[in-house]
């Protein structure tokens, strides 16, 4: 095997053993934030941090895997294999870049094959302020009923509806309101909770402690599920602002999308992770990416979730079907081929460089 494939994994425990090793023979310190709860095999969980260059550097890249629990088996990968890339390394500390690991957001959706948190919280919805009235989302009500039947398969009547829905109002319609975000339906998909999640409160500790004395930090959040196999779609990844828009495809290219204009593949979104940044490190520029890659057809990844979120509600379900669902959500964001893999590496490697260069632009 090649050393691309060497760095993906099988399940979280091995994916977090290999991020551990990867960091000790790179000559770094682990920072690990312990969860709560125990992983699907019984393993300890954690959000495992890495910092690659000097703590009071002034220019620092975050690299994230597993906002999206089961995302992680793409995004560890590319975090492993950078670890040990020697050159990639050598690279960002000659031009004076710390690169901050952040490995996990999610261990328990990453251990489990789910894309929510132990609370059953969407993370990338669960930035809020939540003593201010949340974001409502009409359309998501309109169908939650439709999204979560009583049975799984859904029946030839809830197909039906389902279509007609689509016929009428159209795809982006339907992919639009169910993953907004919404906060009524604890069960239900995109969920954006009522309070900040364990993840959520953790993650912001980590960027107060390592990126309080930056001047300029770079993110590339890694995720998958979204647009054509194996094409790592870079989604502009901050406020609504021309200025930065520019800065981030004067870095990565005319090819950074915007889920503000239209030009993503996601749809206009609320609670968004990236937010955090301006309320923990409000002394730097930010600049910011959602690198995300394709895997299978929307309405595939769609079925998916519903199904996984029927799951969850019904435990009793037969353990054929329940094995079946949950190897469904693995392969609909992890698409486990050498050739997938090697263009998810090489995609990542050139956003990297990218960053570090725009992150000594002046």
């Amino acid at each position: 095997m090649t050393r691309i494939q060497e760095a993906f994994s099988e399940h979280y425990a091995q994916a977090r053993t290999k991020f551990l090793a990867a960091a000790r023979a790179a000559g770094l310190a682990v920072d690990s934030h312990a969860h709560p709860l125990r992983g699907s095999q019984g393993e300890a969980l954690a959000m495992d941090v890495v910092l690659d260059g000097a703590p009071d550097s002034a220019h620092l890249l975050i690299v994230s895997s597993a906002c999206h629990g089961v995302e992680g088996y793409c995004g560890s990968g590319v975090q492993v294999h950078a670890l040990a890339d020697a050159a990639w390394r050598a690279q960002a500390r000659e031009a004076g870049v710390a690169v901050l690991y952040i490995h996990a957001l999610n261990p328990h959706g990453f251990s489990f094959d789910r894309r929510v948190t132990h609370e059953g919280v969407d993370l990338n919805r669960n930035f809020h302020d939540f003593s201010r009235p949340l974001p409502a989302n009409p359309d998501y009500q309109e169908i939650a009923d439709l999204l979560l039947p009583q049975t799984w398969p859904p029946t030839a009547e809830n197909l039906a509806a389902t279509e007609r829905y689509i016929a009428e109002r159209g795809l982006a319609r339907w992919q639009a309101a169910i993953s907004r975000g919404q906060h009524e339906f604890e069960h239900g998909l995109f969920y954006g909770g009522r309070s900040p999640t364990w993840n959520n409160q953790t993650l912001r500790q980590v960027l107060r402690r390592y990126g309080s004395r930056a001047q300029r930090v770079a993110w590339i959040d890694l995720h998958t599920g979204l647009g054509p196999s194996g094409v790592g779609e870079k989604i502009f990844a901050d406020r609504d602002d021309a200025q930065s828009l520019a800065r981030a495809r004067a870095w990565w290219g005319d090819q950074v999308t915007s889920i503000y204009d239209g030009s993503s593949s996601s749809p206009l979104l609320t609670g968004l992770m990236w937010t955090s940044i301006f309320d923990e490190c409000p002394q730097a520029q930010y600049t910011g990416i959602a690198l995300e890659y394709g895997t299978e057809p929307v309405a595939k990844v769609m079925q998916a979730l519903r199904a996984d979120h029927w799951l969850h509600l019904h435990p009793e379900a037969a353990p054929e079907q329940a094995r079946q669902i949950r190897q469904q959500m693995r392969e609909v964001f992890y698409t486990d081929t050498p050739a997938w893999r090697a263009q998810i590496v090489e995609q990542a490697q050139q956003a990297f460089v990218q960053a570090v260069a725009g992150l000594r632009m002046h």
